[in-house]
């Protein structure tokens, strides 16, 4: 992956680091500068859940060559359910809508 910037969404596996076993979404907040062996970089950001949202705030230590574009997740809209960001009831040209 070229280089990463603030507010990617990661998908980090094994191909990043053996302790990521399962596979997680990360949003970048940021790449530490702190030193480390060649290839390797700290991340700064979230760990997202199946929905996108943030679940934990974490720093991880991966290979560069290893992270991967995640994908988008997609909006699920039905009975009694909403898309984020988004007042099912306001009017175009209106606050909230």
């Amino acid at each position: 992956m070229a280089e990463v910037k603030a507010g990617d969404i990661l998908l980090i596996g094994r191909a990043a680091s053996v302790q990521f076993v399962t596979p997680i979404r990360f949003r970048l907040i940021r790449q530490l500068d702190w030193t480390t062996y060649d290839g390797w970089v700290w991340l700064d950001g979230y760990q997202l859940d199946e929905r996108g949202d943030a679940v934990a705030r974490r720093s991880i230590f991966v290979k560069r060559a290893g992270l991967r574009a995640a994908p988008v997740p997609v909006a699920i809209k039905g009975p009694g359910r909403q898309r984020r960001g988004i007042r099912q009831d306001a009017a175009p040209g209106r606050p909230g809508g």
